[in-house]
């Protein structure tokens, strides 16, 4: 057994040499056509590191040829099957710019889109590429706006927004947490103007409450009248909009104490 394993091993090895050895005179070769040939086979075989070494070398001498459309497409696409999604996004952008009319400008401004949609973070780090993917998409739909992918294009867009949508709220909660009163009243107010249809919308009003309350007992006599109001104010929203909430039972004695303040100014 070790016997036959040794000389499959060993098999396998030369076979790996032999092909390394016709790849390498490939790529030294100037037959154009058997290259081009090649890199498409290697394509086809999901053996994209050689398909893109082969495509690059063949890029200036197939420029302006259907033959360098093609290479230019399959570039990019190789990329985004290795996923380099950076890269492949800025040679999906280089194909459209070459190729504005060609039938694949479409797929390649779509597929850059989703290069960052790819590698968009979670929603507790930074969201500048989620942020490009939702430019690029929309980008996208205003271009092709009959494309049949439209519908694909916005529902990406509505998850990256909740993903943004997450990610601002914690930061809202973070300094509501880290009792920043300041910050917190301009991110609530903000993230109530941004997302008016939030899930999250009766469980900020409550916080809001909470918020202005705290932050006018923490503020100068001149500014304490205002903030209670505020305070009072983001009660009232909630308890028309959200009757129920079980939030209510919890803050209303705030509410109640807030509002004895305030009568002592009238």
């Amino acid at each position: 057994m070790q016997k036959s394993r040794f000389i499959i091993l060993i098999m396998l090895s030369f076979v790996m040499l032999t092909s390394c050895s016709k790849y390498t005179k490939l790529l030294k070769s100037t037959d154009n056509e058997a290259k081009y040939a090649e890199a498409l086979r290697y394509y086809d075989k999901k053996n994209y590191d050689r398909a893109l070494q082969l495509f690059d070398v063949l890029q200036s001498a197939y420029r302006g040829k259907a033959e360098g459309e093609n290479i230019a497409f399959l570039t990019a696409e190789c990329y985004y099957k290795k996923a380099d999604y950076e890269i492949a996004s800025q040679y999906y952008k280089r194909y459209a710019a070459n190729y504005p009319y060609a039938f694949r400008t479409e797929n390649a401004i779509f597929n850059s889109a989703m290069c960052y949609y790819n590698i968009s973070p979670g929603a507790s780090l930074d969201q500048t590429d989620t942020k490009t993917a939702i430019t690029e998409f929309q980008n996208f739909i205003d271009l092709f706006p009959k494309s049949e992918l439209v519908d694909v294009a916005n529902g990406k867009i509505d998850t990256l927004r909740m993903k943004l949508e997450e990610k601002d709220y914690r930061n809202c909660m973070l300094y509501y947490k880290m009792e920043e009163y300041q910050a917190a009243t301009t991110s609530f107010e903000t993230f109530m103007k941004d997302y008016p249809g939030t899930a999250h919308r009766e469980e900020i009003l409550a916080y809001m409450v909470v918020n202005y309350y705290r932050y006018a007992e923490k503020s100068v006599d001149a500014k304490k009248r205002e903030r209670y109001e505020l305070a009072v104010e983001k009660f009232n929203t909630l308890s028309y909009i959200f009757p129920e909430s079980s939030f209510i039972p919890d803050i209303e004695p705030i509410v109640n104490e807030i509002r004895e303040k305030l009568s002592k100014y009238n």
